[in-house]
């Protein structure tokens, strides 16, 4: 039995229900925070959704997207896809960054979108990866435990690829660091039948869905725990890092930019504050020096 075609309109419509259901969730965790919505829409065809909470009980700052943008591809972005310029294109998705208000607290991202132009070329990508201040390897393995879970419900073969692919990609060069402990990052997701299409749709979608638990889990384990100033002051230092990629690698916010997307919805990853200390040097045997020593590509369900 041939699988039925999701149409692109189930699809957006389906990233506007996660939109709605992720922003729920997450105003029932911070448990004070609500979401200001700005609606917006794009001169060259289609609009969204921008969700901010700001200085809730738990968050300082979250963000929860969701955007649908069509038109003709602009030409950078066109030479980047060996499509020529003014090729129509559909993009939705919706993208998540939260930046807790205590150290204790990891930064989240998540993305999924889906992607398709004039001429039958489409696919699905996204990923979810975790940004701790302080590294604790419970939070790590139960974190990849997690993730794990969904991938396997689709294929075996997607944990191992699309965590390798994560830590690839959340890499930040100039620094010989990864962003955090990754997560699993996928994109340019084809396929070559109705059935694995449907599986690759289903996949994106299982993965937003469970973003909320997974993360309710880790907020609800240390949302109590006091901190120092120190630990605010390397918390502001950690998310120097997190501006960093989003600024000279992240792929989103170049094809925002690239694309003429509405630049505060672009830029809500960006924390409300962080800090460039100079030549940074942890206290050796600190935990802050045990965090830094292990931001590199790790196997954290070893065992």
């Amino acid at each position: 039995m041939v699988a039925a075609r999701t149409s692109l309109s189930e699809i957006v419509k389906t990233f506007e229900d996660l939109q709605d259901e992720i922003t729920s969730g997450l105003e029932a965790l911070d448990g004070e925070g609500r979401f200001h919505e700005d609606r917006w829409l794009r001169e060259k065809g289609g609009g969204g959704r921008t969700r901010i909470l700001l200085n809730g009980q738990v968050f300082e700052k979250a963000g929860v997207a969701f955007s649908h943008v069509s038109g003709p591809l602009p030409e950078a972005v066109a030479a980047g896809m060996n499509a020529p310029a003014g090729t129509a294109f559909d993009a939705t998705g919706v993208s998540i960054v939260i930046h807790p208000s205590s150290p204790r607290l990891p930064i989240i991202h998540m993305n999924i979108r889906y992607f398709c132009m004039e001429g039958g070329n489409e696919w699905f990508g996204g990923g979810i990866d975790l940004t701790p201040i302080y590294l604790n390897p419970e939070d790590a393995h139960f974190f990849h435990a997690e993730i794990r879970k969904v991938c396997d419900r689709y294929s075996v073969e997607f944990y191992p690829k699309y965590k390798k692919w994560c830590d690839e990609y959340f890499y930040i060069k100039h620094r010989k660091e990864t962003r955090g402990i990754g997560g699993v990052f996928f994109d340019h997701l084809t396929s070559q039948s109705p059935e694995e299409r449907q599986l690759n749709f289903e996949f994106t979608r299982a993965l937003g869905r469970a973003f909320v638990p997974i993360y309710a889990e880790l907020i609800n384990r240390h949302r109590n725990e006091p901190f120092t100033e120190r630990e605010k002051q390397f918390q502001l230092l950690r998310r120097s890092r997190y501006v960093e990629f989003n600024l000279v690698y992240d792929r989103g916010t170049r094809f925002g930019l690239e694309t003429d997307g509405r630049i505060e919805s672009i830029m809500m990853s960006m924390p409300p504050q962080a800090n460039w200390t100079y030549n940074y040097q942890p206290e050796k045997g600190s935990p802050e020096a045990f965090t830094l020593e292990m931001l590199r590509p790790t196997d954290w369900l070893k065992g």
